[in-house]
Formats: C-alpha cells, sequence, structure tokens
C-alpha cells in the first residue's frame, strides 16, 4: 500500500505538470500589436485556435487521471510489470503538450491534416499505455484488492480497447477529414466523462 502511493504521488506529479503545460500555448496578444479596445477583443478572437486545443487536451488528460486514480483505489499490490507499463501512459501524457501547441498553431491553416493526425495519434498511443497498464494489473499476477473482483475492471478495459479503435480511425480519417477526426476526440471524452459519472453514482 505504501508502495502504491508512492506510484500514484509520482503519477499524479506528472499529470499536475502535463496538464499545467497546456495553459502556456495560450499567448497574451502582444503590447504593440493592439492600438484600440476593438484590437484587443480581436486579439482575443483569434486565439481561439488555442483555446479549443487547451480545451481538448484538458479533458483527455483529466480523463486519464480520473480513471488512473480510481485504478489505484482497487489496486493493492504493484510488479515490475505493473511499473513499466505505468511509465508508457506517463510517457503519453507528457507528449500531449507538443500536439496541442501544434494543433493550436496549424488548425486555421491549410497544414491542419498533419496537425490532427498527430494529435489523433497521441490518442492512440494513450490508448495503448492504458491497455498495457490494466493488462500487467492481471499477469503475471494479479494486483487488485482480496475483496475486488477481476471482473471490476471489465468496463475500463472494453473502454480503451474502444478508445484505441476510435483513436487509430480518427487518425486515419485526419488526412481527409481533420476536423470530422478533431469532433469525434471531443465527443470520445465527453462520452467518457459520462460513463464515469454513473459509474460511481452507480
Amino acid at each position: 500500500m505504501k508502495e502504491n502511493a508512492r506510484i500514484e504521488a509520482f503519477s499524479d506529479g506528472v499529470f499536475a505538470i502535463a496538464i499545467t503545460l497546456l495553459i502556456l500555448e495560450l499567448k497574451v496578444p502582444p503590447r504593440d500589436s493592439i492600438h484600440s479596445v476593438a484590437d484587443l477583443w480581436k486579439g482575443l478572437i483569434d486565439l481561439w485556435p488555442s483555446y479549443f486545443a487547451f480545451f481538448l487536451s484538458f479533458g483527455i488528460i483529466l480523463v486519464s487521471w480520473v480513471n488512473h486514480h480510481y485504478l489505484f483505489n482497487v489496486v493493492e499490490k504493484s510488479s515490475r510489470h505493473f511499473l513499466y507499463a505505468n511509465g508508457f501512459l506517463l510517457l503519453t501524457i507528457t507528449f500531449m503538450p507538443f500536439p496541442t501547441a501544434l494543433l493550436a498553431q496549424y488548425i486555421g491553416t491549410e497544414y491542419v491534416k498533419p496537425a490532427v493526425a498527430l494529435y489523433c495519434f497521441g490518442g492512440v498511443i494513450n490508448s495503448i499505455g492504458w491497455n498495457l497498464l490494466i493488462y500487467t494489473v492481471h499477469k503475471p499476477k494479479l494486483l487488485l484488492h482480496h475483496n475486488v473482483s477481476p471482473d471490476v475492471l471489465a468496463n475500463t478495459n472494453r473502454s480503451v480497447r474502444l478508445g484505441f479503435l476510435v483513436y487509430a480511425g480518427s487518425t486515419v480519417l485526419a488526412f481527409w477529414f481533420p476536423m470530422a477526426a478533431l469532433t469525434i476526440n471531443l465527443l470520445l471524452w465527453i462520452v467518457w466523462i459520462t460513463l464515469s459519472i454513473n459509474e460511481k453514482e452507480s
């Protein structure tokens, strides 16, 4: 239990840093480009790509953190496999600020397709991290609390597998319909938040 508390504390720190880095993409309009109140309003409105990218990535990382916290509520022990899988998951989280910045920079341009494709690919590797982490909870040894059924992670397991398929599909879709791919990403984390809240309430 003490060891897992240390793992979760370290992981929480990584989540906190990654989610904080997202806000750095929001830049205040330069003072020398503002000559009237209208200019400032226009400068703030022109930041919509950064607002959108921040909002989308914040939601994705928030959902990951909530699920990570829930996982550590049912896991009693750890293993080397679990530690490395958790490290890989954190790697995918720390990667998120980069595609977020790329998306904010290019979403309103003719170069949007590769930016969206890379952003969706970030979801693919995050899903891989989740699949690996949940796999190591069951193998090579069961890490759950003795009074927790292995079936308790069944819903989460199905969700991350579905997430992998959706993110992979949206990555491919981004090469032709980037805005549709982004819409799928947005809807996916909204669905996950809704499912997570309903599960806690039940």
